[in-house]
């Protein structure tokens, strides 16, 4: 129980934060929730289908291949991953009443990376134990988060401009690039201090989210 409540503390403080800067129109709670079952519950469906697709056509055969490693990172992982959250948040959450400011974007897209973040971090932290617990809590499920917002800071641009596909589709592609760089620079660990990479690319989608969250909160169309 105690494993249970270390995996999905770190999620419920994200959702809260998030939702707080939420300051001017506060979403729905039920479209709130479910966004999060579907990206706890589909989305994890859809990547192990992605991950059954791609592992018997892009196959790991050398570890220490950097080139497969890249394409594990940003193909394998990343563009099944974060596509799955992708569509969750386009063709349920955009196609809401609901979503009408810029900033749901980013709420509903977190949301759905917060569903796929907490059944992901329950499986790691159930099989790892509390040492896997608290790593992740600093490391991998803020990395989500970030996928998330800054997926979500264009998905919500798009549902108000005349450019809805590219503005969806740049929010899908850095969110695959921001992941892909964080697992690519963990899977070639096997050259010393790279690691660390994942780290950097960590901070600066910290920074760039904090950004995305002020710029949505500054043209609210519920500002007063």
């Amino acid at each position: 129980m105690n494993l249970l409540l270390l995996a999905i503390a770190p999620v419920l403080s994200i959702i809260f934060y998030i939702y707080f800067q939420d300051k001017h129109e506060k979403e729905p709670k039920k479209l709130l929730i479910v966004s999060f079952l579907l990206g706890a519950v589909v989305s994890i469906i859809m990547v192990f289908g992605l991950y059954f697709f791609t592992g018997h056509f892009i196959p790991l055969t050398d570890k220490f291949s950097i080139w497969q490693q890249f394409i594990q990172a940003f193909i394998v992982v990343a563009l099944a991953e974060e596509f799955s959250k992708y569509i969750i948040v386009k063709y349920y959450a955009q196609t809401k009443i609901a979503f009408n400011e810029p900033y749901d974007g980013i709420m509903y897209a977190v949301m759905v990376s917060m569903g796929f973040a907490c059944t992901e971090n329950i499986m790691y932290v159930i099989g790892g134990g509390y040492e896997i617990a608290i790593l992740r809590a600093f490391t991998a499920v803020p990395a989500h988060a970030v996928f998330g917002i800054l997926m979500g800071y264009f998905m919500g641009k798009a549902k108000f401009s005349k450019h809805r596909i590219m503005f969806n589709l740049t929010g899908l592609l850095l969110a695959v690039l921001f992941h892909g760089a964080y697992d690519f620079f963990l899977f070639i660990n096997f050259i010393p201090g790279i690691s660390i990479g994942a780290f950097i690319s960590l901070i600066i989608g910290i920074i760039l989210s904090k950004k995305a969250i002020k710029a949505h909160q500054d043209i609210s169309h519920f500002k007063s």
